[in-house]
C-alpha cells in the first residue's frame, strides 16, 4: 500500500507545471484530487525509480513525499468509512423461476375453478405474494461455498485494500501474490479463517491488531433443482443458491389438484432429507419447516392420499388434506371453526362405502375422537330461524321489536317493557298472532284499554306470540282539506282539529290580489245513508276577514275533514291586458286595454294614427299566433263594420310601409317584381313577366294581398274573371300537373277506343 502511495506522489510531481511550492500545492488539494492522482499512478506504466528521478530533477525533497503520503492515507480512511454496501447479486443470468409466470394463463383457464375449492392451492396463483429468495439477508452460518460464488475481502485499519475473489471450477480463489486458496465445500466462516491466515503474509498488521479483515459473500452462484411429481410445471429450475424449497415450489406453480400439500419430499444425493407440510405455513405462518436447497436437489410432490370436504356454516368451507392423527376437530380447525350461525350440536357426514353411500351424525362430544375417511363430505348446518323464548310487539308502541319471553309474562308486562303505547295507539282493538300446537296460525283480538285499566283479563304470552297495535291514523282515510281559486298556493293540506277557513287559507299562502273574501264556498261531504235525497254534497257560503285576522264568526265555522274550499275572484277584477301595434303609426308599441269594447280603430287612434306611407291594405293582424285576413282599410273607413274587430289580449297589428310594387312568380318566363300601376290588370302584369310558360295552370292563377288574403281566377260559362291587383300584391302562376298514364292504363284506354270504334262502325252499317 505504501508503495502505491509513493508511486501516486511521484506521478503527481510529474504532472506539476507551476513553480509554486509543493507544500502549498499539497495543502490546497482536495480529497477527490488526491484520489484521482492515486488512480493515475496505478494506471501509469513508469517504474518507481523513473518517477523518483523525475521528482529529484524538479527539486522535491523527502519531506514533500511524506506530506503527500499523510494526505493519501487520510483519503483512504474516508473511503473505507463511507463505502456503501453493494447489493448482493446472483452470478447467473438464466434464472428460470419466471417459467411459471409465462404459463400462468394456462392455470387460470384450465383448472382455476377446481383448484380454488382445494385449500392452499390458490396461494401459488397469488400475484401479490412473492416467494423469490431474499438476496440481501445476512449469509446463513451454514452456507457452503461453491463454484461461481464471489467473495468480497476488505482490509481496514491504518491501511486499506479490497479484493474480489471468485470461486473457480477447482474450488479455489486467487489473491494477488498468493497461492490459490481452496474454499469450495467450506462454510463462509471456515473460509474466512483460511483467507485471513493467508493474507497475514501480505499484511503484517493482521497479526498484531493494527489491521482487520472482513470477508463477505458479494455474489452467489445459481443452482439447479428438479421438481417432479404432481407439480403444475414440473422440470429443472435454475435458482439462486439461497433459494429454499418454498421458492422452488412457487416457481413450479405448486401442486396440481391431485398433488399433496402435506407430504412434499426433498431428496439430496438419492436420500430423503426433508418432508414438508405446507399447512404449518398456510394456517400458522410458520416457515420453520422450509429447507435450503443445494445443487441437484430433487423436490417430489406425491399424489394426495386423503382429502375431505367441509361445507356449510364454517368460516372457510374447502377441501382439506388429512394426515395420520387428524380427526373431525382438526378439519373444523382447518376451516376456521364454526361461523356465527352454525348449528354446533351435531354434524352430518356423507360417506361412500364399497357399494353405496351412507349418512353419519356426529354429536359434539365425539368431534375430537371421530376418524374421517377419504372422500367424506362434512356438512355443518345453520341454526333454524326460530327462537325458543321470543315474543314480539309492533306498531304504535315506543320500542317495537323482539323481547325475551319471561315466565308468566303477560300483555301488560310486555307493553311495560316496550315503554308503553304511543298516544295515537288504537287501544280498542289489538291483534295477537299465536301458533297452535300444530303450527297453524291463530288470531286473538284484544281490548288494550280494558287490559291496561284492569277491567279486562290480561293474557299470559306463549312462545313466538306477536302483538300488533295499530294507530288511529292507520285505521282511517287520510284527512285533508283542498283549497282552490284565488289563493297563492292552491293545494291539499292535512286536516287538524279546530281548523278554520282563515287558517287553511293562510297555510295555502294567503289570498291573491283579486280574491273576494266575501265569496268563499265550502263543499262538504254529506254523510247519510238511505232515503231519496239527491244532495250528496253540502255547499256552504261564508266570508272571512280580507286580512285573515281573527274574528268571532270565523271561529264559529270550523272545517271538517275532506272539505273543499274555493275562493272566488272579484267580478270587476282583471289584471292589465295589452295589445301591440307596430309599423307605420306615430307611436308604435304595446297598449293596455281600457275595457272589453275597444276595437282595431281604437288601437290605431291610441297610436296617434297612421303615417302617410302606411299601407292599410297590407296590414297584418295576428291573434294567438295566427294571421287573420282582415281588410284594415274597410275597418278604418267603417268603424262599425265587421272588419273592425274587438280586441283581445295579445293581439298584434302590423301596418307596413307602402311597397308600390307587384311581384309575379311561378310558371312565367321571367319571374319579376315591377312597380304598381293602378290602371293595369292581371294579364298586363303577367305580360310584363314574359307571359305564362307551357307548364302554367292558367285557370288557377291567384293573387295574395299584403293582409294575407288570397283571390283566385274564376270562370263561368267560359268567361274568366281575374283577381284585382292591389299595391304590394303577389301574383302566383301554379304548375299544371299532367298525369301520365301507365302502360296498363294506356292499353285499357286503347282497348276502350277500339271497342267504341267497332260499335260505331256496326251502327253505321246498319
Amino acid at each position: 500500500m505504501f508503495q502505491k502511495i509513493t508511486k501516486c506522489f511521484l506521478l503527481f510531481l510529474l504532472l506539476q507545471l507551476s513553480g509554486s511550492s509543493f507544500a502549498q500545492s499539497v495543502d490546497d488539494l482536495s480529497d477527490d484530487e488526491v484520489k484521482k492522482f492515486m488512480q493515475q499512478a496505478q494506471a501509469s506504466g513508469m517504474t518507481e525509480e523513473q518517477l523518483m528521478a523525475a521528482a529529484a530533477a524538479k527539486g522535491y525533497t523527502a519531506s514533500d513525499i511524506a506530506k503527500f503520503k499523510d494526505r493519501a492515507l487520510q483519503a483512504n480512511k474516508k473511503t473505507v468509512n463511507v463505502k456503501p454496501t453493494a447489493a448482493r447479486t446472483v452470478d447467473s443470468t438464466d434464472i428460470e423461476s419466471s417459467k411459471r409466470d409465462n404459463k400462468k394463463q394456462i392455470i387460470d383457464e384450465v383448472a382455476e375453478a377446481k383448484r380454488m375449492k382445494i385449500f392452499g392451492l390458490n396461494i401459488f396463483n397469488n400475484q401479490t405474494l412473492n416467494f423469490e429468495p431474499n438476496l440481501n439477508i445476512a449469509t446463513p452460518r451454514n452456507y457452503v461455498l461453491g463454484t461461481n460464488d464471489e467473495l468480497s475481502i476488505d482490509i481496514t485499519g491504518y491501511a486499506y485494500a479490497h479484493y474480489d475473489a471468485k470461486v473457480n471450477a477447482d474450488g479455489n480463489i486467487k489473491i494477488e501474490n498468493l497461492n490459490p486458496i481452496f474454499v469450495a465445500g467450506q462454510t463462509l466462516e471456515q473460509a474466512k479463517i483460511k483467507i485471513v491466515q493467508r493474507l497475514k503474509t501480505l499484511f503484517g498488521g493482521l497479526g498484531n491488531g493494527g489491521l482487520s479483515a472482513d470477508v463477505t459473500l458479494s455474489k452467489i452462484r445459481s443452482i439447479k433443482v428438479t421438481v417432479i411429481g404432481e407439480a403444475v410445471f414440473p422440470g429443472t429450475y435454475t435458482v439462486p443458491s439461497l433459494a429454499t424449497a418454498f421458492n422452488v415450489l412457487y416457481a413450479a406453480g405448486g401442486p396440481t389438484d391431485i398433488g399433496s400439500l402435506r407430504n412434499i419430499e426433498v431428496f439430496r444425493k438419492g436420500k430423503k432429507v426433508k418432508t414438508l407440510d405446507l399447512y404449518d405455513f398456510l394456517l400458522k405462518g410458520d416457515l420453520s419447516d422450509d429447507i435450503g436447497l443445494v445443487d441437484q436437489d430433487v423436490v417430489l410432490i406425491p399424489y394426495v392420499d386423503k382429502r375431505v370436504s367441509i361445507n356449510g356454516a364454517v368460516r372457510n368451507p374447502k377441501i382439506y388434506e388429512l394426515k395420520n392423527g387428524d380427526n373431525l376437530s382438526s378439519v373444523l380447525a382447518f376451516a376456521g371453526g364454526f361461523n356465527e350461525e352454525a348449528y354446533a350440536k351435531a354434524i352430518r357426514i356423507d360417506r361412500a362405502t364399497d357399494t353405496e353411500k351412507k349418512i353419519l351424525t356426529v354429536q359434539k362430544e365425539e368431534f375430537s375422537k371421530f376418524v374421517l375417511y377419504k372422500g367424506d363430505f362434512i356438512t355443518v348446518d345453520s341454526l333454524l330461524e326460530r327462537y325458543e323464548n321470543k315474543v314480539a310487539v309492533s306498531g304504535a308502541i315506543f320500542r317495537a321489536g323482539k323481547y325475551e319471553l319471561e315466565p308468566n309474562m303477560t300483555i301488560k308486562k310486555l307493553l311495560a317493557q316496550a315503554e308503553g303505547l304511543k298516544p295515537e295507539a288504537f287501544k280498542e282493538r289489538a291483534l295477537l298472532y299465536r301458533e297452535r300446537p300444530n303450527a297453524d296460525p291463530e288470531l286473538i283480538p284484544l281490548n288494550l284499554a280494558q287490559i291496561l285499566d284492569g277491567t279486562g283479563m290480561d293474557i299470559v304470552l306463549q312462545k313466538n306470540d306477536s302483538l300488533l297495535i295499530k294507530s288511529y291514523e292507520e285505521l282511517r282515510e287520510k284527512r285533508t282539506i283542498q283549497l282552490d281559486g284565488e289563493i297563492n298556493k292552491p293545494s291539499v293540506i292535512n286536516f287538524v282539529d279546530n281548523l278554520t277557513v282563515s287558517d287553511a287559507i293562510m297555510l295555502a299562502g294567503g289570498f291573491k290580489d283579486g280574491a273576494n273574501a266575501s265569496r268563499i264556498e265550502i263543499a262538504r261531504r254529506v254523510k247519510a245513508d238511505g232515503g231519496d235525497a239527491d244532495q250528496n254534497v253540502q255547499i256552504i257560503k261564508i266570508d272571512v276577514s280580507p286580512t285573515l285576522g281573527i274574528v268571532d264568526k270565523d271561529k264559529n265555522m270550523l272545517l271538517q275533514a275532506f272539505d273543499r274550499i274555493y275562493v272566488r275572484k272579484m267580478s270587476q277584477y282583471e289584471p292589465q291586458k295589452t295589445v301591440s301595434i307596430s309599423g307605420e303609426v306615430n307611436y308604435p308599441g304595446p297598449y293596455t286595454l281600457n275595457d272589453k269594447k275597444e276595437r282595431i280603430s281604437d288601437l290605431i287612434e291610441k297610436a296617434g294614427g297612421i303615417k302617410g306611407q302606411a299601407d292599410l291594405g297590407s296590414a297584418k293582424f295576428t291573434r294567438n299566433g295566427i294571421q287573420m285576413g282582415i281588410d284594415l282599410k274597410k275597418a278604418f273607413d267603417n268603424k262599425t263594420g265587421n272588419q273592425n274587430l274587438l280586441l283581445t289580449p295579445g293581439d298584434i297589428l302590423e301596418i307596413p310601409r307602402r311597397k308600390e310594387t307587384v311581384t309575379i312568380i311561378g310558371n312565367v318566363y321571367n319571374p319579376i317584381t315591377v312597380p304598381y300601376e293602378p290602371n293595369l290588370v292581371l294579364k298586363d302584369y303577367i305580360s310584363l313577366a314574359g307571359g305564362t310558360n307551357d307548364s302554367a295552370y292558367v285557370k288557377k292563377i291567384y293573387v295574395k294581398y299584403g293582409n294575407g288574403r288570397l283571390s283566385k281566377t274564376k270562370s263561368f260559362a267560359g268567361i274568366k274573371s281575374f283577381p284585382k291587383i292591389e299595391n304590394g300584391a303577389e301574383i302566383y302562376v301554379p304548375l299544371l300537373k299532367r298525369q301520365k298514364l301507365t302502360p296498363a292504363e294506356r292499353i285499357a284506354v286503347s282497348s276502350a277506343l277500339v271497342s267504341i270504334a267497332t260499335i260505331m262502325l256496326t251502327i253505321i252499317r246498319l
